[in-house]
């Protein structure tokens, strides 16, 4: 008998042999306490947390648990069914409503993840004899709708206008097209050039789906994303985004003001054909994003601790993934995957806790250390950050390791 799992012999040796150098797990964190969106117990030892995306704090706000609580009393623990059978409750139309008030858009449909949603909306918007037109950097949610779905995909090099308005001038006239990007690639936490990505789909004929995960809540006036930031929004045709970042919950969401777009609901299989967010979930995501909608304040100390982090590392000798931060997201390059290693287990003996990337979720060739700022952040905890960062260089083999 063949079998099936010897394929990933060469993963389990590599996970092995990095177990025997006596590190943590970076891919097996246990929280054994979460005190608050900064704070938590890790291996018995209080920690700050660098990496968990909960870029605007809503995780323990008290409206949102109290949401979260009533909706139990009131529904019960799960839905056990599919929106279109018997899953669809009076949070799931609630929540969509919140979507739609906070995007301005006629459609909002939920998902059960962010996941789910890319995996939809890209398996569903393209099919046989139709054309995908992605970013290279996509995340593997696209990539995977992308395998789902019938359509031919074509690939452009990681934010270059020109490579995508080549690839789209070799492609058929008459076909459909529809081009994915990203408001804030999630590895390096750069942001797209979407105003002239965008110019190219529409001098195409492409329809145009912006994936805002990492920048809903506080990229725009209204926090709905880069394309609100840069005036995009009577330009793009589909917005995806996931209640696990900024929301501070679960779920994932695709927005739209094209007339035809409810008809997803009947012929996406990701949507039709799993069980709805359990009601305490969806209730727990209306209220936070109501609540994101008069959120300047913790945008502002949002922008406030990235800026500082990305400065103070920068200043420390740290190689950063960008120039200026652009984001919320820091990442710090290292070497090789020994060096990043060796660097993530010793923050996190510091007190640090921050995410190790490696390919192939990163770019080719690229090992880094995520850092994920929330807006409850102070800027006092920045200093405490920076300074850990240095203690733990300093405390690797031969130091300077970064």
């Amino acid at each position: 008998m063949t079998d099936l799992l010897s394929k990933f012999d060469p993963y389990i040796a590599e996970h092995k042999g990095l177990l025997e150098t006596g590190v943590h797990d970076p891919f097996g964190v246990v929280m054994e306490r979460v005190m608050s969106p900064t704070r938590a117990i890790i291996n018995g030892r209080e920690t700050i947390l660098v990496g968990t995306y909960n870029y605007m704090g809503m995780t323990f706000d008290p409206d949102v648990i109290a949401a979260g609580k009533a909706a139990l009393d009131n529904f019960g623990a799960g839905s056990t069914g599919s929106r279109v059978l018997n899953g669809t409750f009076a949070p799931h139309i609630a929540v969509e409503q919140a979507l739609k008030d906070f995007y301005g858009t006629r459609s909002a449909i939920v998902f059960s993840t962010g996941y789910q949603a890319n995996l939809g909306m890209v398996s569903t918007l393209a099919g046989k004899g139709d054309y995908i037109i992605l970013d290279a950097d996509s995340h593997a949610s696209i990539y995977d709708g992308c395998k789902l779905g019938n359509a031919e995909v074509v690939r452009f090099r990681h934010n270059n206008v020109e490579d995508l308005d080549k690839r789209l001038g070799r492609l058929p006239a008459e076909a459909g097209k529809l081009v994915i990007l990203e408001g804030v690639y999630s590895m390096l936490g750069d942001i797209a050039p979407l105003r002239e990505l965008v110019a190219v789909a529409k001098k195409h004929n492409a329809m145009t789906l912006v994936d805002e995960a990492h920048a809903m809540g506080f990229f725009g006036k209204h926090g709905r994303g880069v394309y609100e930031e840069l005036g995009l929004e009577d330009q793009i045709d589909f917005v995806v985004g996931t209640f696990s970042k900024s929301v501070g919950t679960v779920g994932g969401f695709a927005v739209s003001n094209h007339p035809k777009f409810e008809i997803l609901r009947l012929v996406c299989n990701p949507y039709r054909f799993t069980a709805s967010l359990p009601p305490a979930v969806a209730a727990t995501a209306e209220a936070s994003i109501r609540k994101l909608m008069g959120a300047e304040a913790k945008r502002d100390n949002l922008w406030a601790v990235s800026r500082k982090l990305h400065a103070g590392l920068k200043a420390a000798g740290f190689r950063m993934a960008t120039d200026t931060p652009e984001s919320a997201i820091i990442a710090v390059l290292l070497p090789d995957q020994e060096s990043t290693v060796a660097m993530w287990h010793q923050l996190l003996e510091h007190g640090i806790y921050c995410n190790m990337s490696r390919p192939p979720a990163t770019p080719a060739g690229i090992f880094l250390l995520r850092c994920s700022l929330s807006a409850a952040h102070t800027l006092d905890d920045v200093d405490t950050i920076i300074s850990r960062f240095i203690a733990a260089r300093d405390s690797l083999p031969g130091a300077k390791a970064a």
